[in-house]
């Protein structure tokens, strides 16, 4: 008898690329992108497959691969979260063995290149920003859970910053600063009520739109005296003003500007002329949810610099 215990499995087929083209107008000359990376991830009925090589119960990996673009072409792509939605629950619906699928999407937006010489509207150009983020999972125990997100969303207070007060022993030697520069790339992910979940009607790219200016609006509007504070209050707001959202989690690195000394050149530094350091960087990371919620963002997944 073995002494070893097969524990937790999954598996699936990661980052299937789909660009999908909608064609609108009457002649379909007005083009819509949606391009999408999207990872399945299946738990169930494995045992067999890992200890005997038995695949009776195994949905091949290119089967879900195909799946993705079958359902692009058969369903469209409202959004992310919509699409992530008709995979999970075609996933465990669909196959006995399969108890729990889990969809991890990334969007990459494109902007249209407008042609007033052109009637016809088809060229995009691709963004700078951010990397909108959701993750479904639907399991036959604990039903739908849809967790929205952005990261890589590069963001900077010039002033109305301070850092001072903190602890300091004899390794301390950063100076105390009450007029800095504050600048992060933000990873936030944020968890909807199972009320907005199971409503097909729910409007997913409307309530990313919300989450990201409440983000923006907070991390503009905060007086910060620290990036945790900055964090806590970004949080709230999106809590505050989205009332099917009850829980978020941000990730936070530091992207720290040094002043520089100019002294050396007979010049004045007044907080003109920084430093801007990309390694190493300090990374702060945190999840506020509403009272009585049980949390269900996992805290050691995509941290990113």
């Amino acid at each position: 008898m073995s002494k070893h215990v097969l524990a937790q499995n999954q598996y699936g087929k990661a980052e299937n690329r789909i660009v999908k083209v909608t064609r609108k107008g009457g002649d379909g000359s007005w083009h819509e992108i949606r391009d999408l990376n999207v990872s399945v991830a299946l738990r169930g009925e494995f045992r067999d497959v890992h200890l005997t090589g038995d695949n009776a119960n195994c949905l091949p990996t290119d089967t879900t691969k195909n799946t993705v673009y079958a359902f692009g072409k058969e369903h469209g792509i409202e959004s992310p979260e919509a699409f992530g939605i008709l995979l999970a629950k075609h996933f465990v619906s669909s196959q006995a063995p399969i108890r729990e699928a889990r969809i991890r999407i990334e969007e990459f937006a494109w902007e249209r290149i407008p042609v007033p010489t052109r009637r016809e509207q088809h060229s995009f150009v691709r963004k700078g920003q951010e990397v909108r983020t959701a993750e479904i999972t639907y399991s036959e125990t604990t039903g739908l859970q849809v967790v929205s997100g952005l990261k890589e969303l590069t963001v900077m207070n010039s002033t109305d910053s301070e850092f001072h007060g903190y602890i300091k022993d004899r390794y301390t030697t950063l100076r105390e600063a009450y007029d800095r520069i504050l600048a992060t790339k933000v990873t936030a992910r944020w968890a909807h009520s199972a009320l907005a979940a199971d409503d097909a009607r729910h409007d997913w790219d409307r309530s990313y739109k919300k989450v990201r200016s409440h983000l923006l609006e907070a991390f503009a509007e905060t007086y910060s005296y620290s990036l945790q504070q900055t964090l806590h209050q970004m949080a709230e707001r999106v809590l505050d003003h989205c009332t099917r959202i009850n829980e978020v989690r941000l990730n936070l690195p530091n992207k720290h500007h040094f002043l520089v000394d100019l002294e050396p050149f007979g010049l004045k530094n007044d907080n003109e002329v920084y430093f801007a350091a990309d390694r190493m960087y300090g990374l702060i990371e945190g999840t506020v949810h509403r009272d009585g919620v049980q949390p269900v963002i996992s805290t050691g997944d995509w941290i990113t610099a």
